[in-house]
């Protein structure tokens, strides 16, 4: 038993040194390729025995006959351990490296594709994740894309909506100046006119950049939504005669929610306009409130006569009006953006369905707790 015990000691000794050998030199090539680290690890194993072999012979336990075979039978087990060791590195590695070459492709704009062939657990899942980041990239890429044209279109309609009424103030107040108008109240008034259009698309543009910077302030209370589209249908009333275009508020529940009085009488504001101006003479505007399991369903319908469906997913986006909304009535095309922007800050959704004869825009805002 003694015995056993100092060959076990002899042993596990020569092999411990060996294993602080190897460590040290993994820590010193730890920046080289996989194929070294993998090479000294096989080699630590290998040369471990042999040091624990070498320390027992050395404590005379063993014969010079004995130490002779088992230094061979070491040998060529180092032989096969190297060998594999280095055809297992150099597979990883290249698998690395066509892994590396595809990640590169959607770095560039393209999209992240597999390499084919099989891969250990590790590189199979940096496989996925690397298409999971790809496929994000490119929906970041695309609503990039998106927003651009967005911008671009905002720029050039804000430009042509600016310049019409810049050009009418100017001729009206040099026909004043010059003395030649024939009617000066008149050319005043439309001048007044002029200007508060010109405020209002400043306003809106202001709005939508709080919005968009997050920087919205809000100041939330508990109202009615009852009280609420009162006001807002008292509002737009005038508006709705010129037109020739009846509202309807029947379906009206007394909601409590709570919201910024102030930003919400905007929001249904907004989408009151844009109902009013597209609803043709002789056609029905109608709200209505109610609740639903996602909270408070808000809505405005009209009779426009649909949006074509292709063009639904870009109702609220900014600067859109659609093909036939590039007539200075229309305004800037900003105000179902800041309905959306306005929604949005009071953790609601704003959305739009065709219905038949028109449209309905529907804002969901959560319930008031009781």
């Amino acid at each position: 038993m003694r015995d056993t015990l100092l060959i076990a000691l002899y042993a596990f000794a020569g092999a411990a040194a060996t294993g602080l050998a190897g460590a040290g030199l993994l820590r010193l090539i730890r920046r080289r390729s996989l194929t070294a680290s993998l090479a000294v690890v096989a080699a630590v194993g290998v040369v471990a025995m042999l040091a624990g072999t070498l320390a027992v012979a050395w404590a005379m336990f063993l014969s010079p006959h004995d130490l002779t075979v088992v230094t061979t039978v070491v040998a060529m087990a180092a032989v096969v351990s190297l060998a594999t060791a280095l055809l297992l590195g150099r597979w990883v590695v290249a698998r690395s490296r066509e892994l590396a070459v595809a990640a590169r492709s959607f770095g560039d704009g393209g999209d992240f594709a597999a390499p084919d062939g099989p891969a250990t657990a590790e590189l199979e899942f940096l496989s996925r994740e690397l298409a999971a980041t790809s496929a994000r990239l490119a929906q970041s890429r695309e609503r990039e894309r998106a927003l651009e044209a967005s911008r671009r279109e905002l720029v050039a309609w804000i430009s042509h909506d600016l310049r019409t009424p810049l050009a009418g103030l100017r001729a009206m107040s040099e026909a004043l100046e010059d003395g030649v108008a024939a009617d000066p109240d008149r050319y005043l008034k439309q001048m007044r006119t002029e200007v508060e259009r010109l405020n209002d698309m400043v306003g809106d543009l202001f709005e939508l950049s709080r919005i968009q910077a997050g920087t919205l302030p809000l100041m939330p209370t508990r109202i009615s939504l009852y009280d609420l589209v009162g006001d807002a249908l008292a509002g737009v009333d005038p508006l709705a005669r010129q037109h020739g275009v009846r509202l309807v508020g029947g379906r009206i529940e007394p909601v409590p929610v709570e919201v910024d009085g102030k930003e919400m009488s905007r929001v249904l504001g907004n989408l009151l306009v844009n109902a009013i101006r597209r609803t043709p003479a002789d056609g029905t505007v109608a709200v209505s409130v109610e609740r639903s399991p996602e909270g408070v369903v808000l809505s405005v319908s009209d009779g426009c006569g649909g949006i074509p469906e292709e063009d639904l997913p870009r109702v609220f986006d900014t600067g859109w009006r659609g093909t036939h909304a590039r007539t200075p009535p229309a305004g800037a095309g900003l105000g179902l953006a800041i309905v959306r922007g306005i929604v949005e800050a009071h953790q609601g959704r704003a959305g739009v369905r065709n219905i038949p004869g028109g449209c309905r825009f529907e804002v969901v805002l959560p319930a008031a707790v009781s």
